[in-house]
């Protein structure tokens, strides 16, 4: 991750498009890297929305499990700068669904541990 996310993340300016799409691509990409499934739908509007988390394949209408956020809140969630609770509290993470709350204990994905979280 580039420096222009940390500052924007630290109250500084908001990168350009392309660096913060490259950033939510990215981060998504290793979250499904570390919980390859289809059970929960994280959803970062306009960037990316991927499927994670071994289960069910979801294909019609409203998946039954969804994370939805902005990129800003996505990126911080994923460098680990902001908590779950936190952002389901003020309102910057929607969650719904039984296994949502399982994204949880994956971040942060960028800059913390290589392997994928242990399952239980």
């Amino acid at each position: 991750m580039t420096g222009a996310l940390h500052d924007w993340l630290g109250g500084g300016p908001e990168p350009d498009r392309a660096t913060r799409r490259a950033a939510v691509k990215e981060s998504l990409a290793e979250l499904v890297r570390r919980a390859p499934g289809h059970s929960v739908e994280v959803r970062v509007p306009p960037f990316g929305a991927v499927q994670c988390i071994d289960g069910p394949r979801h294909t019609r209408g409203t998946p039954p499990n969804v994370v939805e956020t902005d990129p800003r809140t996505w990126i911080a969630l994923a460098l680990g700068r902001i908590s779950w609770t936190d952002a389901v509290a003020d309102g910057s993470l929607r969650v719904s669904g039984s296994r949502a709350g399982e994204v949880a204990g994956l971040l942060p994905v960028i800059g913390s541990r290589s392997d994928p979280a242990p399952r239980t």
